[in-house]
């Protein structure tokens, strides 16, 4: 099985989530998020083709990670090879990260057509799901560009049958801590 790839697998990321990891970054991604940090993987003829196999020597002989983050691009759009990744990655005793702009609804929904989706889901230890949105960009959440995204723990979400956060990584009103903040419409952050 072959997957489209936008880079080679990136070693040693601290900002694609906790521990030390590894990073592979998928092309194609049908969402086009205005602003997106990005927007060359978007492309489902970009980047380069290579065969599962290799990528999975490579995973094979990581040292310092802890863990591998799905990115891109969607990877949601290459599930198949995604799947088969990340089940490796378990196997490895790595966990597995991914970043979608679907929200955990909708790939819910899509699994009732596409199974598969499912599977993948199951392998996924944690989500940061939904779409970039420029509007609501913002430094002050962990792991991801806008509040509208979430960090999910995705073994508790499927188990109680809805979205279970992490909830160290909830977006928190500094000048009230305890309290989720409630976004200003107005907001921009450019």
């Amino acid at each position: 099985m072959e997957i489209r790839l936008a880079a080679p697998l990136q070693r040693d990321s601290i900002v694609d989530g906790e521990g030390i990891r590894a990073v592979i970054w998928t092309q194609g991604c049908i969402h086009n998020c205005f602003g997106c940090h990005n927007p060359e993987t978007h492309d489902f003829n970009g980047g380069f083709v290579i065969d599962i196999d290799e990528l999975k020597k490579e995973i094979r002989s990581l040292n310092e990670e802890t863990g591998v983050t799905f990115s891109g691009g969607d990877p949601f759009c290459q599930v198949d090879a995604c799947l088969e990744l990340a089940r490796f990655c378990h196997d490895c005793g790595l966990n597995v990260w991914c970043y979608t702009g679907y929200t955990y609804e909708r790939l819910m929904e899509l699994a009732k057509e596409r199974p598969n989706i499912l599977d993948f889901l199951k392998e996924i230890d944690v989500l940061i799901d939904g779409p970039f949105i420029l509007a609501k960009k913002s430094f002050d959440v962990m792991f991801r560009g806008s509040k509208n995204q979430r960090v999910i723990d995705v073994k508790k979400s499927l188990k109680k049958g809805s979205v279970v956060e992490v909830k160290k990584y909830q977006y928190v009103d500094k000048k009230n801590p305890g309290k989720a903040k409630k976004e200003k419409k107005e907001e921009i952050y450019i």
